[in-house]
């Protein structure tokens, strides 16, 4: 039997969904409830987001994020009837995933 790398993108996804789960709704409350309602100022924001932590776990939340987001969309179009290209589309909506984390630290960091 061949060996299989799918372990490892399960485990990415199964981790992005928690990551995902738990922190983008805190995120998308903060930056888009509280600061344009100026529960929270733009100037906390900002010196909270220059803490180096506070970016790794913003960068983090992004890189889970596109990877799950990779695998849900890549195991969907399998799903849908699309397996006889399953290996070009596994390229294509991974390498859009590391384009996206390459955006977000590029942005982040």
């Amino acid at each position: 039997m061949r060996p299989s790398n799918e372990p490892f993108f399960w485990a990415i996804f199964s981790a992005g969904g928690m990551i995902v789960a738990f922190l983008l709704p805190v995120l998308v409350i903060i930056t888009g409830f509280l600061v344009p309602a100026e529960v929270v100022e733009f100037r906390q924001l900002d010196n909270l987001f220059g803490n180096w932590l506070v970016r790794l776990v913003v960068f983090g939340v992004a890189f889970f994020s596109f990877f799950h987001a990779a695998h849900r969309i890549r195991h969907t179009l399998k799903d849908v009837g699309l397996r006889r290209i399953a290996t070009p589309l596994a390229v294509v909506c991974y390498l859009a995933a590391l384009a996206g984390t390459v955006w977000a630290a590029i942005v982040v960091l």
